[in-house]
């Protein structure tokens, strides 16, 4: 599951990046409203962490521009404003929920797992891949229903390949896509990876190739 945190607060934004990622997920974190807005123009996200008061582009503005380009992305606003009016333009706006300032992390994190259930309430959140199979909101892993013990790493890798499944994808194209998990993947420290997750699916019959000169390929089964 891929995250953005929009919120200029750095502490605050530090803190709840952090309780995401130790929820699994891939997160980028950015304070400025404009910026934001650039990225989410061609970037897909599953969850967005909106707050109101930004630089640049207001939040509101945000996701009226988000809704309007079609983005389904799920929306928690985060945010000091507390007064009716203020939640109900945000709800109105698009927004999936509403959450404000001060608040605790568990709650902020209960409420995530809500929003990314409904996400997937219309579609599986496993992926089946031979004997494999991947939830993506447990973030656990299976081969013939017993339970594949994989570092974070090594998950945020899985779920990468599995999504690009008989694509060939390069070294820096993974490294890119494990950018928000792990901010120090670098295009050397990927073959680590891939090496190690290569070794834990080999047993059952499922092979990450390495083509020579373009990278990697999660064959389907």
């Amino acid at each position: 599951m891929r995250v953005m945190i929009v919120e200029d607060n750095s502490a605050l934004a530090d803190g709840v990046s952090r309780a995401l990622a130790g929820m699994g997920m891939a997160v980028d974190r950015i304070d400025d409203g404009e910026e934001a807005d650039a990225i989410l123009s061609h970037q897909a996200y599953d969850l967005v962490v909106l707050d109101l008061n930004l630089p640049g582009v207001d939040g509101l503005e945000i996701l009226t521009r988000m809704r309007r380009r079609g983005d389904d992305a799920q929306v928690l606003i985060l945010t000091a404003r507390d007064e009716v009016k203020d939640r109900v333009a945000g709800l109105d706006r698009g927004a999936d929920d509403y959450l404000t300032k001060p608040f605790d992390l568990p709650e902020l994190e209960a409420r995530v797992r809500a929003l990314l259930r409904r996400r997937t309430a219309n579609s599986s959140p496993t992926i089946v891949h031979g004997p494999l199979k991947f939830d993506t909101v447990a973030r656990r892993a299976w081969i013939d229903d017993d339970p594949l013990e994989l570092t974070r790493r090594e998950l945020s890798l899985l779920q990468l390949l599995l999504g690009h499944a008989g694509e060939v994808m390069g070294k820096d194209q993974i490294a890119d896509g494990l950018a928000g998990f792990d901010h120090d993947v670098s295009p050397n420290a990927v073959e680590t990876q891939i090496s190690r997750l290569r070794k834990r699916l080999r047993p059952a019959g499922i092979d990450i190739r390495t083509i020579r000169g373009l990278g990697y390929l999660l064959e389907n089964p």
